[in-house]
Order: C-alpha cells, then sequence, then structure tokens
C-alpha cells in the first residue's frame, strides 16, 4: 500500500477521541443513564479495535496494559446495564404476550426480573465508585496515548493486520455455521464488531464500498446483539427443559423466544455469507480493485 497515493484515516486522534468523548459523557451525571453506559461500551469497543490494529508497530507492553484497562471499564459497566437489558426485554415480551404472561404471575425468576431496579444509596454509591475507577482507568490510557508515536505507521503493515482480524472472523463464522452454540455466536459478534472498528480507518481508500460494508456489519452485530440479549434471558431465567419441572407457559415462552433468535439468525447468515465465505480475499470484499494503493 503506498501512502503516497491513499492517506488512511488517522488512528492516533480517533483513539484519543473516543476516550476523551466517553470522559465527557461519565462526567455529565453522578449515575449514567443507560444511553450513557451503552455508548461508552460502544467507544471501548472502537478503542480496543484500533489498539490492536496498531499493536504489531507500537510498544507492546503499553498497548497490553491499555487494552486490559478499557477491557476493565466495559466490563465494569456491563454490570450496571445487564439488569436493565433483561428487563427492557421481559417487558417487551410481556407486552407481546399478554394472556402468556398472566399464566407466569407465580414465577419468581420472572418477577425478580421485572422488578424495579434498587435505587437504594448503597447501590447508588457503588455505581459512583466505580465511575471514579472507570475515570481513573480512561485518564491513564489517555496519558499513555498522547505519547504513542503514530505519525510513522506503515499502511501496509496495517493492512496486514487487518487481514488477520478478518481471517479470524471468517473462521469463527465458519464454526458457528457448522456448529451454532451461543457462546460460538457470541464471539463471532465480538471480532466482527472488531473488523467493523478497524475498516473504518480504510474508508479513503473506497469510502462508497467500504461504507457499505460498514452498513452490512452494522446490521450483522446488532441482530447478533439482539440473539445474545435473549440468550442471557434464557440465562437468567435458568431454563432447562429436560428436568420436566415447568410450567407449560414457561416452555411457551421459552419457544417463543427461541423463535425470535431463529428470526434474528436468519437475517444474519445471508450477509454473513457475502462477507466471509471461504476463499474470499479482503481486497475483494471492501473493493479494492488494486493490492497496492
Amino acid at each position: 500500500m503506498d501512502s503516497r497515493y491513499v492517506k488512511l484515516k488517522d488512528i492516533k486522534p480517533a483513539l484519543a477521541g473516543y476516550i476523551r468523548e466517553s470522559q465527557m459523557m461519565l462526567g455529565k451525571e453522578p449515575v449514567p443513564d443507560d444511553r450513557a453506559i451503552h455508548d461508552v461500551r460502544v467507544l471501548m469497543k472502537k478503542a480496543r479495535a484500533a489498539l490492536k490494529l496498531v499493536a504489531p508497530q507500537q510498544d507492546t507492553e503499553f498497548i497490553k496494559k491499555d487494552i486490559v484497562a478499557l477491557r476493565e471499564v466495559g466490563r465494569k459497566m456491563c454490570a450496571w446495564r445487564e439488569t436493565s437489558v433483561l428487563r427492557k426485554n421481559l417487558k417487551g415480551l410481556k407486552k407481546e404476550f399478554p394472556l402468556l404472561f398472566s399464566q407466569l404471575g407465580s414465577c419468581e425468576k420472572i418477577n425478580l426480573i421485572l422488578k424495579k431496579p434498587d435505587v437504594s444509596a448503597a447501590i447508588t454509591q457503588k455505581i459512583h465508585t466505580e465511575s471514579e475507577e472507570i475515570n481513573a482507568l480512561l485518564k491513564k490510557t489517555g496519558f499513555r496515548i498522547r505519547f504513542m508515536s503514530m505519525s510513522k505507521l506503515d499502511p501496509d503493515v496495517l493492512f496486514s493486520d487487518l487481514e488477520k482480524t478478518y481471517a479470524r472472523v471468517s473462521y469463527i463464522y465458519l464454526a458457528c455455521r457448522n456448529n451454532p452454540k451461543p457462546s460460538k455466536i457470541h464471539e463471532f459478534r465480538k471480532r466482527t464488531k472488531d473488523f467493523l472498528y478497524q475498516i473504518y480507518f480504510f474508508r479513503p481508500v473506497n469510502p462508497s464500498g467500504i461504507k457499505k460494508v460498514e452498513n452490512k456489519l452494522d446490521n450483522l452485530t446488532r441482530n447478533l446483539g439482539r440473539y445474545n440479549d435473549l440468550t442471557q434471558l434464557l440465562n437468567a431465567l435458568d431454563y432447562d427443559y429436560s428436568l420436566n419441572r415447568n410450567m407449560p407457559a414457561l416452555d411457551e415462552l421459552v419457544l417463543n423466544i427461541r423463535e425470535k433468535q431463529d428470526r434474528y439468525l436468519s437475517k444474519v447468515w445471508p450477509d454473513a455469507f457475502d462477507l466471509f465465505s471461504p476463499g474470499q480475499k479482503l481486497v475483494s470484499v471492501l473493493g479494492f480493485k488494486l493490492l497496492k494503493f
């Protein structure tokens, strides 16, 4: 890739922007709302994907520290959001199947999920404390990024590492289609997001072509996310059909959830095949007409 002809998007300003924007969002309220939590977690994923892309051309020790720190930010915030997502999805099902839920009034686990969140002073203080810990992690990471040298990143090496990301996603896609376990599908979603956030920096090579790929990937990961949210709901319900001790209404609810999951996956696989089917080259997927730019 010849940087005299094509200049990729600068990675360092984008990385710094992800950190800065996250700090601003978290600084608006003592306890972040669901939207802020979601947006900051997306920014953390974007930042980690960018760091993975530049890792071979940077100090490995510092890159690892930053990736671990940003993963810890996402992990802490995931716990804040998890109960809210479970409740939102279950309330949506209750609205869709009111007669079914009228038969589930004695189901303890369902009632526990639907219960209004505890907003006690202790919970608020815990989140406030964790927010301070997150801000400290972001501050240290932002400081290290400030002193990273990225002015001489080799575009060929960047593209080579993008190809490695693409190869990982393609392999996981193949594994999912042959053995679609929820854990594999979740991993497919995570690695697809890495690829989505990394190709952003290659937009100048083929703006319209890459934007089309980004749109496909965005829809794909969105449906994988909805599938995963329902998987987490099933886990929270602790459902096991083989125990033969469930209420018939609970069996029916789970079958409706499975049906929704099937519909989400049915929207995923056509685009996934177009993007990651065996034997494809990344240059073709992204619409690059030349191997050297």
